[in-house]
């Protein structure tokens, strides 16, 4: 019997020992998730610049980031520089044009249907929260051109600050000025740097293209962590 006991115990230690260390092993998994995810959608993203649709890839992408899509545009406007350098401006303008006509799709949703939209974007798109809009309200309250400049401009989520300056009421004219000149100025000096320097940072991209998406990944998460603790 007394054995029997020990045979029937070992097994419940273990399994108690490794529930123990479970939490940090699952935490750790999910986070090689999240990488393994973002790389995927990155990838995907990444892919269109290889195809006859990249161009309608690169509008759409700028468009849908400006209110909902979690991956900005930059990796592919970059990738389709590369490939056609002497086209780096178009693409630049394409970029910009998009996404300033989808910041005003978000701030429409924001003026107009923001009741409805509320819980579907809370619950589902990234970095939109009820916490981020109360700390958006606050800096608008100091100087809401700068807020959109700065949004479209870094790595801080555009879609937050369009949605936002929507349900607050920001001027539109504003509105529309400082998106114009943020994300003109992000797209246009990449698409510059690429037409001016392009084989040097082809090179350059091809030999630390691992550690540049780690550094996006951080950007992009970085991004979201600053609505929290810094505006």
């Amino acid at each position: 019997m007394s054995d029997g006991t020990g045979d029937g115990q070992e097994p419940m230690d273990r399994r108690a020992a490794g529930d123990g260390g479970g939490a940090g092993e699952g935490a750790a998994e999910r986070g090689r998730g999240l990488r393994y995810q973002i790389r995927r959608l990155y990838d995907w993203v990444l892919h269109w610049a290889d195809t006859p649709h990249g161009l309608t890839a690169l509008f759409l992408l700028a468009f849908a980031e400006s209110s909902f899509f979690p991956i900005p545009p930059d990796p592919l406007l970059l990738a389709l520089c590369l490939g056609a350098s002497k086209r780096s401006l178009r693409f630049a303008g394409i970029a910009t044009l998009a996404s300033v006509t989808g910041g005003m799709l978000g701030y429409a949703i924001g003026a107009g249907a923001w009741s409805v939209a509320e819980p579907l974007f809370f619950s589902y798109v990234p970095g939109v929260s009820a916490e981020a809009f109360e700390n958006v309200r606050a800096f608008y309250d100091r100087n809401g051109f700068a807020a959109v400049f700065l949004a479209g401009l870094t790595p801080i989520p555009y879609k937050v600050f369009t949605l936002a300056s929507g349900v607050f009421g920001i001027n539109f004219g504003v509105f529309v000025l400082a998106s114009v000149l943020s994300r003109g100025f992000r797209f246009f000096v990449l698409a510059a740097l690429v037409y001016r320097f392009g084989p040097p940072i082809e090179r350059f991209i091809d030999q630390h293209f691992d550690r540049l998406v780690i550094l996006f990944s951080v950007l992009l998460v970085g991004g979201f962590i600053a609505i929290e603790f810094f505006l």
